[in-house]
C-alpha cells in the first residue's frame, strides 16, 4: 500500500520527562518505500521518537502523520497499520515459533486459522521453517530476532519501525537480517531505521537524520552527508600514542581544518591526495614521530557522525520492547 503524502512526517516534535527535553523539535520525513536512517549518540532522543512515532508515547508539542494516520488522534486505527521491531527480540521463549506468531495474529483479531497460515508464510519467509516447531529460547539471536520482525510483519504493515534491530548479532546474522530489511523495502514497505552501526545506515538508508540533544542537526543522503565533512582524509597511526601532540602540530598546515588525534590514530583533511602521504611521512620524520602506517581514505559517515555530534557513535540510549497490538 503506497501514499501520496509521506509514509512518516513529523513537524516540530516535542517530549520532556520532567526536567529533561528528550524532543525539542524534532522533524523528519519517510517517503513510501524507502529507508529512514535515524542516527544519534546516547541520549540522542532516537528511541523516544520512535515511541512517539509508533503511539507508545503522546508528544507533548508537535505533529505526526504515518501511514497517511495522524500519530495521536488516530492512535488505535495506526496500530494496525504499523510494524515495531526493538532492540531486542521480544518473543516468547517458551512459546515455539509458529505459537508465537499465530498469537500476534490472533491479537490483531485473525481467527486462529487466519493467523497460523500467516504464520507458516512467515517462517518460511524468514527461513525459521524447519525451526518452526521449536521454542524460541532454543534460537540463536540471530534466529530470534528474525522471528521477532516477522511478528512485526504478522499484519503486512505498509510502514515498519525497526528501533536497533541487529544490536549484539554477529556479522553474518546482521547481514542476513539486512537481506530481508532490503527485501521488505523492495515490496514497498517503508522502514525507519534506528542503528548504532554506521555501516548499516550507509548501507541500507535513502536518506539519513541524525539527532543530537533532541534536534535533527543534519539530514540528507550518506553521500550528501559525508560531503559536508570534506574531502580526502589522511590517516596516521603512530607507533607510540604519546607522540600524538607531535604529529598534530607537524601535520596541522596540510589542512584547513583541525587535526584530530584519538589514541595512536591522527586525522587530517587535505584538498588533494598526490603526494599526501608523502608529504605527512616527511613532515612526521622531521619532527622525529614514527609512524606504523599512512593512509588516503574517503570520509565515511563514522567521520560524520564526529563531525556533528563531537563523540563516535556509541550504544543506544534506551531498550525498546514491542507493545503494539491491535486496538
Amino acid at each position: 500500500m503506497r501514499f501520496e503524502e509521506p509514509a512518516i512526517s513529523a513537524q516540530g516534535l516535542v517530549k520532556s520527562f520532567g526536567d529533561v527535553r528528550a524532543l525539542d523539535g524534532v522533524d523528519l520525513e519517510a517517503a513510501p518505500g524507502t529507508v529512514l536512517g535515524v542516527l544519534g549518540p546516547n541520549g540522542a532522543g532516537k528511541t523516544t521518537s520512535v515511541r512517539v512515532l509508533t503511539t507508545l508515547l503522546q508528544p507533548d508539542a508537535g505533529e505526526a502523520r504515518v501511514a497517511g494516520l495522524d500519530v495521536v488522534k488516530d492512535a488505535p486505527k495506526l496500530r494496525s497499520r504499523i510494524g515495531l521491531a526493538g532492540q531486542y527480540a521480544a518473543v516468547d521463549e517458551n512459546l515455539t515459533g509458529i505459537e508465537n506468531l499465530t498469537m500476534v495474529g490472533r491479537l490483531y483479531g485473525n481467527k486462529r486459522a487466519v493467523a497460523k497460515r500467516r504464520a507458516l508464510e512467515l517462517l518460511e519467509r524468514f527461513s525459521l521453517a524447519d525451526a518452526g516447531s521449536r521454542p524460541a529460547k532454543t534460537y540463536s539471536g540471530g534466529m530470534r530476532r528474525r522471528l521477532d520482525l516477522a511478528a512485526a510483519l504478522v499484519a503486512s504493515p505498509p510502514v515498519l519501525f525497526l528501533d536497533e534491530p541487529t544490536t549484539g548479532l554477529d556479522p553474518r546474522s546482521r547481514i542476513d537480517l539486512w537481506e530481508a530489511i532490503e527485501e521488505l523495502v523492495g515490496d514497498g514497505t517503508t522502514v525507519l531505521l534506528t542503528t548504532q552501526y554506521l555501516e548499516e545506515a550507509d548501507r541500507l538508508a535513502d536518506r539519513i537524520a541524525v539527532i543530537d540533544h533532541g534536534h535533527v542537526i543534519a539530514e540528507g543522503t550518506a553521500d550528501e552527508l559525508k560531503s559536508r565533512v570534506g574531502g580526502l582524509r589522511v590517516e596516521v597511526t603512530l607507533t607510540h600514542g604519546a607522540a600524538s601532540f607531535a604529529a598534530m602540530t607537524a601535520l596541522e598546515s596540510m589542512s584547513e581544518e583541525p587535526v584530530h588525534a584519538d589514541g595512536r590514530l591522527v586525522s587530517l583533511q587535505v584538498a588533494d591526495r598526490s603526494g599526501a602521504i608523502m608529504e605527512a611521512a616527511r613532515r612526521l620524520s622531521q619532527a622525529g614521530v614514527a609512524a606504523e602506517d599512512i593512509e588516503v581514505r574517503r570520509p565515511t559517515l563514522d567521520d560524520v557522525f564526529l563531525s556533528l555530534t563531537g563523540q563516535a557513535p556509541e550504544q543506544a540510549e534506551e531498550t525498546t520492547t514491542r507493545e503494539l497490538v491491535a486496538a
